[in-house]
């Protein structure tokens, strides 16, 4: 491997290199040695900000004479597709092609004991969480995070050579010569679950595909290695049964191995008493909001435990987590109102930031949805996010990201949610206008309320917005 490893570490070109993960990659294969360049669309921040981080040439626009510095490797990322001008330049000069999970999997976690976070929701957190602990417990782990960590420079870094390699295990395609999901390049020694649902109606028919997804995704996993499932998932714990490996369960089930009751709040954490194989482990505080990232919590020590960490180590390191940007992330304060920023975009995840924003105030909650992500912007989850919405105290929802390529029959219908919300008496109202949504706010809004943004994109630069009015 280390001599296939030195033949092919020469230059490396990566096409789409503004994606979340292709920045990352990228990152790791200048700290690998290679010569980098990248080539992308205009970008914007905070995307370009961390291109621009990097110190390589980045050509703006996808063009055949990207490639005339010949690279020995080029990364494509998922946006590109047959017809881009410089995939067909790479496929005509028979350049050697891979994804970036590819890449990742032949280049980084072959000499790494691999640790893949997947599930539907909770991945960036307890990949930045079980990232931290490791690295704080002494065991200067490698890592790929899905967002930008706060506890770290940069979302991704090489580590220790033939240590722990965490990385956020996303069961969305690869590319588009390779459909199949991401985290069956991953190679885990260690896997964790967090939550098994019906996500990316773009690329799985349904559950059943999304399930056997993960079922064969178990297969990569040795005998001697750790399978993690959220013990209060149903479709998390369906997974048991096709384990070949060892199988741990975590969460509040009286069944779980890891299991955890919350105390109360204490120096502004949560406070949990964690049991492990039924007796009682010790007490940690959380510094995160939410009865999911005490679960998401749960998997991060339970990893940190198996790789060698001692109980009087986490709950030493634990309180100081910050958490990952856009993940309950308050970016504003005004006049007695708090904005917090969210990726949430699944109905699952909308109604338990929900539930984690009412923990942290006595205030009103008004949350600002923005449909972006491609199943959310369609009707497929319509019931189940009328029903998340309830927790609410208000809500606005913007504009349909790219309302115009969804069929008519298919399209989220933003009114019927309004319909659905009037009759358990929780105001609504959709807009287009973003600046619109920020005014009647800004007119509704009171001393002690949190503004509760969700969104997994830029939301018509709101947030920014939000910043310039509210001050």
């Amino acid at each position: 491997m280390d001599t296939m490893n030195k033949t092919l570490r020469s230059k490396v070109h990566f096409s789409g290199i503004g994606g979340t993960g292709m920045v990352s990659v990228a990152r790791l294969a200048i700290e690998d040695g290679w010569e980098v360049r990248g080539s992308d669309n205009p970008l914007y921040p905070p995307t370009s900000e961390m291109v621009k981080h990097l110190g390589v040439q980045v050509y703006e626009g996808y063009q055949e004479s990207n490639l005339d510095w010949e690279p020995d490797t080029v990364v494509v990322g998922n946006a590109l597709s047959r017809g881009n001008e410089e995939v067909e330049a790479i496929l005509s000069r028979r350049i050697r092609y891979v994804s970036f999970p590819e890449w990742m999997k032949e280049t980084i976690l072959r000499r790494s004991r691999s640790v893949a976070i997947c599930g539907t929701h909770g991945k960036t957190t307890t990949t930045a969480l079980t990232s931290f602990l490791l690295d704080r417990c002494g065991f200067a782990p490698g890592f790929m995070i899905g967002g930008q960590p706060l506890d770290f420079p940069h979302s991704s870094r090489m580590g220790g050579e033939e240590g722990y390699f965490v990385i956020e295990g996303d069961e969305y395609d690869t590319a588009f010569f390779d459909k199949r999901a991401k985290f069956f390049h991953y190679l885990p020694q260690i896997a964790v679950v967090t939550s098994v649902e019906f996500d990316h109606g773009d690329i799985y028919s349904d559950l059943d595909e999304i399930m056997k997804a993960f079922r064969l995704m178990l297969r990569q996993i040795p005998k001697n290695g750790h399978l993690l499932l959220c013990a209060d998932d149903q479709g998390a714990m369906s997974l048991k049964e096709y384990a070949f490996s060892n199988v741990i369960t975590y969460g509040f089930s009286e069944v779980a191995d890891w299991r955890c009751e919350i105390l109360g709040i204490n120096n502004g954490c949560q406070s949990i008493k964690i049991f492990h194989d039924h007796s009682e482990w010790g007490i940690v505080d959380v510094p995160l909001a939410g009865e999911h990232n005490l679960k998401n919590t749960l998997a991060a020590i339970a990893v940190a435990v198996l790789a060698g960490a001692s109980c009087d180590q986490i709950q030493q390191v634990l309180p100081g987590f910050k958490g990952v940007k856009r993940r309950m992330e308050t970016f504003h304060r005004f006049n007695g109102i708090r904005y917090i920023d969210d990726f949430a975009h699944h109905p699952t995840a909308i109604r338990e930031t929900i539930k984690a924003a009412k923990s942290i105030t006595t205030g009103r909650v008004l949350v600002v949805l923005e449909p972006r992500s491609n199943t959310m912007v369609t009707n497929t989850h319509q019931v189940e996010l009328q029903d998340s919405l309830t927790g609410a105290d208000a809500v606005w929802i913007g504009p349909i990201h790219r309302a115009e390529r969804i069929p008519k029959d298919r399209i989220l219908d933003r009114g019927a949610v309004v319909r659905f919300l009037a009759g358990k008496a929780v105001p609504c109202l959709f807009e287009d206008d973003v600046d619109k949504i920020v005014e009647s706010i800004m007119i509704n809004g009171k001393q002690g309320d949190t503004v509760l943004i969700l969104s997994n994109g830029s939301f018509g630069n709101i947030y920014q917005k939000f910043i310039e009015t509210a001050r």
